[in-house]
């Protein structure tokens, strides 16, 4: 009989809550490397470098990868020898464990979890109640893997169920596609393939929490039709061509998991979640020794990476820019952006197209008027620091606002994360707007070139009001410039007939 104590059990998941915040797996950064170093595509490499970048940073200042810092999802094997020493259930254990974790005043973490969904949408300030999954197996110990999962990618989930002579392959390469760049590509895709409807779900989630080993299993060869699907769907998604951050490119994803289980006969139940480029999970067991708490990986391990300034990087200065200026901007172009911009997201962009339409108005200082508006729901500051963490949220989510915003507010552009969908393009075009895209799993570097920042509206929305940031030299690309060209559709076209005529220069 092995006795678990409450305070370690609480302990483990806190510690390993804040360290998977700014340690990425080395092997998930090893994966990304190797594809910087094959990579092509200057836009998709450029990306890369500012992911790997981000990551050795947020290293050495343990600080969160990414401003999502996720909801969490916990996977419990819990041994039947198993005494627990506790007055606490094990539910309240992993959220308490949660709550510190993310209330750690030397690395807060931004409280992203929101309680009655379908209605007020409140905001639970501590990121719990985490999502968990119990099972008791065999044994006298707590195994536990964890992860924190944004919900960029999270949204980009699919589930279907196929026909048991449907091909899951061709399934993969049709969905793919429609996921966009949302999910912050290149990542990993988990797959849950068999049992009932939310057994796949779960599957594909549990997968995820595998290192990368792709490579390996290439090596020594498949010993069964799953991992014959791995590679089979890792090389047919790669020939997309969609790319780095969906600029098009040679990787965008980097492994495929699989988990299977036996389903119904007339039943092919099969469910895929991407993971993001900030992948986040962790692995420990408690024996009843003490708390089981992470180790430190060596630094050294990380790749030495420098952004390379290309031919086509131009100097902005958001304070003077003009519609004249942003008109000659064209898709793939760099930008580094200086002077001041404001923020907002979906709950602050709800709640100003109210104000406009009540006849109400925006407030005092909020005058978008040839300015530029970030999607950003940035990480609170800690010591020194001006704004923690500020990367990109998925801007598609805001295509139903941009009309109505451009029309009303003189707004001459925006920045987000990934593609604009048709509705936003359409508006952008309408208005000689233009797109801006900053790199999704870049948050802790984007945060070093804001020199000043402040609340100006709607400060009960949390991490949702919106911002006045004064940046200097944020790195940007052109995604949808005045006359809606976007390239988010023309990149990976292009790079995917590379990569079939280099196929084809192979046989």
């Amino acid at each position: 009989m092995t006795v678990i104590r409450q305070d370690d059990f609480i302990d483990s998941v806190a510690d390993a809550l804040q360290f998977i915040s700014y340690f990425h797996p080395l092997d998930f950064v090893k994966a990304i490397h190797e594809a910087y170093e094959h990579e092509q595509n200057p836009a998709a490499k450029d990306a890369m470098a500012q992911i790997l970048i981000n990551s050795r940073m947020c290293a050495q200042g343990r600080r969160p990868i990414c401003q999502d810092t996720g909801i969490v999802t916990v996977f419990l094997k819990i041994g039947m020898q198993v005494q627990w020493e506790a007055k606490m259930s094990v539910t309240d254990m992993v959220n308490e464990g949660v709550r510190r974790a993310y209330l750690n005043p030397d690395n807060v973490l931004r409280a992203s979890i929101l309680e009655d969904p379908a209605g007020a949408r409140r905001n639970t300030k501590d990121n719990t109640p985490a999502v968990i999954h119990m099972e008791v197996v065999e044994g006298d110990t707590v195994d536990v893997a964890l992860a924190a999962k944004g919900g960029g990618s999270e949204n980009k989930s699919k589930m279907v169920m196929l026909n048991p002579s449907d091909s899951i392959v061709d399934w993969v390469v049709k969905t793919v596609p429609t996921m966009g760049a949302g999910w912050c590509p290149p990542g990993m895709l988990g797959i849950g393939i068999g049992g009932t409807a939310e057994k796949a779900a779960v599957m594909a989630k549990e997968s995820l929490m595998d290192p990368v080993d792709i490579h390996d299993l290439r090596k020594r060869g498949p010993a069964n039709r799953a991992e014959e699907l791995r590679l089979e769907i890792m090389d047919a998604v790669n020939k997309l061509g969609i790319g780095a951050q969906g600029l098009g490119g040679l990787t965008t994803v980097v492994d495929v998991k699989i988990k299977d289980y036996p389903t119904h006969a007339a039943s092919l139940p099969v469910a895929m979640i991407p993971n993001c480029a900030a992948t986040r999970h962790a692995h420990f067991v408690l024996d009843g020794s003490g708390p089981s708490l992470q180790t430190p990986p060596n630094l050294d391990d990380w790749p030495d990476i420098t952004r390379e300034a290309g031919d086509n990087v131009k100097r902005v200065n958001l304070d003077t820019v003009t519609e004249a200026e942003a008109a000659s901007w064209k898709p793939g172009d760099t930008l580094l952006l200086s002077g001041k911009m404001l923020t907002g997201r979906d709950a602050a962009h709800k709640k100003m197209k109210e104000l406009i339409e009540s006849g109400e108005g925006l407030p005092a200082d909020v005058d978008f008027k040839g300015k530029f508006i970030y999607y950003v729901g940035p990480v609170d500051p800690v010591r020194d620091e001006v704004m923690g963490p500020a990367g990109p949220t998925t801007a598609t989510r805001m295509d139903k606002f941009t009309d109505f915003i451009l029309e009303h507010t003189g707004l001459m552009g925006m920045i987000g994360k990934a593609e604009r969908g048709p509705t936003g393009i359409e508006a952008i075009r309408k208005h000689k707007s233009t797109y801006l895209m900053a790199v999704g799993g870049a948050a802790y570097l984007v945060s070093k070139a804001i020199t000043q920042a402040r609340v100006v509206a709607f400060p009960e929305l949390g991490m949702e009001a919106i911002y006045e940031f004064e940046v200097n030299e944020m790195p940007v690309t052109v995604a949808v410039d005045v006359t809606g060209e976007s390239v988010h559709q023309t990149g990976p076209a292009i790079w995917k007939q590379k990569i079939e005529e280099q196929a084809l220069e192979l046989i």
